[in-house]
């Protein structure tokens, strides 16, 4: 399958982005699997690399500036290119925001869910050119 969730969270743990795939979790399962994956992932240190394992999953992590980007994965999927994958998005939103940070996250959400539908599709990295993403939110912008 690939990609099952990314989650966008803070520095104090709180959730900015949820988007999951093809998980059939209850909200408070959810939340239960955000806090230990937020608390595993938030304790460790910048020399420790971005990659850990928990229940069924492989959590792949990067941190810019004030927030983390956290994506579980198959335990089969290429843990690099999930961080290439995380790149992409941050400079996707960077491209569009100007220098993304968590308010325009917060003020923008729908737009965020909006970039990440158009890459990832059912857990699948289908999009990866940043204009192509950007596309249909600028003609949004521009009917707006």
């Amino acid at each position: 399958m690939g990609i099952r969730f990314v989650l966008l969270v803070n520095k104090q743990g709180q959730t900015r982005l949820a988007q999951y795939y093809a998980e059939h979790l209850t909200l408070d399962e959810r939340r239960a699997l955000e806090g230990e994956i937020v608390r595993k992932c938030l304790a460790r240190n910048d020399q420790q690399c971005s990659f850990v394992e928990h229940r069924n999953y492989k959590i792949v992590y990067r941190r810019y500036a004030s927030l983390f980007f956290l994506v579980g994965v198959d335990n089969d999927e290429n843990e690099l290119a999930i961080l290439e994958f995380i790149h992409l998005f941050v400079e996707t939103m960077d491209r569009h925001f100007g220098n993304v940070c968590e308010l325009d996250i917060m003020f923008h959400l729908e737009k965020a869910h909006f970039m990440l539908e158009e890459m990832v599709m059912n857990g699948c990295i289908v999009e990866t050119s940043k204009s192509n993403i950007l596309a249909p939110i600028q003609l949004m912008d521009k009917a707006s």
